[in-house]
């Protein structure tokens, strides 16, 4: 068998063999009971995938996206409060750009994890659906930074989701 030469252009790969992490240090938190684990940042094409984990029930954030979003459920359950449907453990969503929602956990579905590729940025709205803020890949990357120097893992330790 001929084994072709990785192309030396190519990105390095990801690999993460505990992409469901245990410790702690590697969940991002971004409010009380929510969290992600960053799995790949991609700088050079302004997207991200990550694991969303929240351990509460409630309203999470009203949010839209100009680019494509895709979801897959691994753990619990979880809606947007526009849509009939609930995802749970298994479904697949995707996101057209231009959609706003809300997303929410209800108490009876426990602990949600899904896994997000999220391209572009997500813009946080009101009800009113002012812009209250957005997050990027520059802005995850800058927070899984300060996150990781803040639990001892140091601020270098992000570099390796980055490409």
């Amino acid at each position: 068998m001929t084994v072709t030469p990785r192309n030396p252009y190519a990105l390095k790969e990801v690999f993460l063999a505990d992409a469901l992490a245990d410790d702690e240090r590697l969940w991002v938190k971004s409010a009380d009971d929510v969290a992600f684990r960053p799995l790949f940042l991609s700088a050079s094409q302004g997207y991200w995938m990550t694991i969303a984990r929240i351990r509460r029930s409630g309203v999470v954030s009203r949010h839209s996206h100009p680019q494509p979003v895709h979801g897959y459920t691994i753990k619990g359950r979880w809606r947007y409060l526009e849509h009939d449907w609930v995802a749970e453990a298994g479904s697949y969503i995707f996101e057209p750009p231009g959609d706003t929602h809300t997303l929410v956990v209800d108490a009876e579905g426990g602990e949600m994890m899904t896994l997000f590729q999220v391209h572009g940025s997500m813009i946080y709205v009101d009800a009113a659906g002012a812009v209250t803020g957005y997050d990027d890949v520059f802005t995850r990357i800058e927070q899984c930074r300060r996150h990781f120097e803040a639990v001892g893992l140091g601020a270098s330790y992000v570099e390796r989701f980055i490409r």
